[in-house]
């Protein structure tokens, strides 16, 4: 098959909203990107019904949400309740029936071909455990209400995947061309008719040291990859926003430029309030040092006075967590907090635990992580225009009552 991001570099010309709503790419256009909970329970989309449907909130059909009490206290978030997000509508399911003869273009190497997943299989084998999270978790935090699903914590887990490391790929076929500084993966998604392939296309970039931890997964917590989380085939790119993951991966290509498609070009930038996405703000790659608290939380009801396990999780995007602290006094004082479950490694998260006595009265529950480099988790939120990359204390702090 071949991509519309080979195509010689052109303007990008600008597709009508109507089109764009039509294909339903509404995420793309500006009063359809305000998208909220609606009042109404929605069914789970088809290609996600196997989920569970008391553990997810469905914004749309192509956002589902983890319901932030379903966390529980392992470390490993179960497919069923791990969110979705989308930027295309999912292939047919019909591209499973033979996962072994998917193929991906490998492009930017010295001996540029085609594999297929069966020839994939051959080159190695690694397991990792990752966080994966979108770009956009804890938007709904902001006040400026940005466009886009507002998001709480629930667009986030931890997995475990299985797959050929990038690195095996490229040594397969003779090594690096010169001049590569990015990765990019381009994703297999049908696209729309009557648009320009490069507004739509789901192709990003990341810098070419995300190689050395990058694999190609077939599989995702010990089964094969589901339509709904990119199979057959995904690109996993350890510790970076979800939108660099590519789903259904059909193109891997070491470039000297970035993609030129519009979602990497203007797409998940850190824009200033008020300003228009542009290809000079910083794109959305890594993931920075946070935490949150997954219990005790406000919707569980009323607590007892007495002592109470506050837990949550921890994750530093490309580095480990050192340690987390948790105040019960919304960030008046802080008490350090164990960190518990097995270390799956520094690109997943920790887990954590602080019994405190609680007495009578409100108290406001916080947690602050830190990562082995000693960056802290910041009490502030980044203003930007796409609501990106919150990880605030302040926000994420839950407010419980106390009998």
């Amino acid at each position: 098959m071949s991509q519309p991001a080979t195509l010689p570099r052109r303007h990008v010309l600008a597709a009508s909203a109507a089109a764009l709503s039509a294909a339903g790419l509404a995420s793309w256009t500006g009063a359809a990107q305000a998208q909220t909970a609606a009042a109404a329970p929605k069914a789970l989309p088809g290609y996600a019904g196997w989920k569970s449907s008391n553990a997810l909130i469905v914004h749309s059909s192509s956002t589902l949400e983890t319901r932030r009490a379903v966390f529980g206290t392992s470390v490993i978030t179960p497919a069923s309740q791990l969110y979705v997000r989308n930027n295309l509508p999912a292939p047919d399911a019909a591209i499973l029936d033979n996962r072994e003869s998917w193929a991906v273009s490998v492009e930017g190497v010295k001996n540029p071909r085609s594999l297929t997943l069966a020839e994939l299989k051959t080159l190695g084998i690694e397991t990792v455990a990752t966080v994966l999270q979108c770009s956009g978790n804890g938007r709904g935090f902001f006040p400026s209400k940005p466009s886009g699903t507002p998001w709480t914590v629930g667009a986030a887990g931890c997995v475990v995947w299985s797959g050929v490391p990038v690195r095996n790929v490229v040594a397969a076929l003779g090594g690096l061309a010169s001049g590569a500084a990015y990765v990019t993966g381009t994703g297999g998604e049908k696209l729309p008719e009557g648009v320009d392939p490069l507004t739509v296309l789901v192709e990003r970039s990341v810098p070419i040291k995300a190689m050395d931890d990058a694999i190609l997964a077939w599989e995702m917590n010990g089964e094969p990859l589901s339509l709904a989380h990119g199979g057959p085939l995904r690109l996993i790119v350890p510790g970076y926003q979800g939108v660099n993951n590519i789903k259904y991966i059909k193109r891997l290509a070491f470039t000297e430029a970035q993609s030129q498609a519009r979602i990497m070009q203007h797409g998940y930038r850190m824009t200033p309030p008020g300003s228009k996405a542009s290809p000079d703000q910083p794109s959305v790659w890594e993931m920075s040092v946070k935490s949150w608290i997954n219990g005790p939380l406000p919707e569980q009801g009323q607590l007892k006075a007495g002592v109470v396990q506050v837990h949550g999780v921890a994750f530093g995007g490309t580095r480990g967590i050192k340690g987390v602290e948790v105040s019960v006094d919304g960030g008046k004082t802080w008490q350090p907090a164990q960190l518990i479950g097995p270390d799956l490694g520094r690109f997943a998260w920790r887990q954590f635990v602080l019994p405190v006595r609680l007495g009578a009265g409100t108290h406001v529950l916080a947690s602050r992580a830190t990562d082995t480099a000693g960056n802290v988790q910041p009490a502030q939120r980044e203003e930007n225009e796409g609501g990106y990359n919150n990880a605030s204390w302040v926000d994420h702090a839950v407010t419980v009552q106390v009998a």
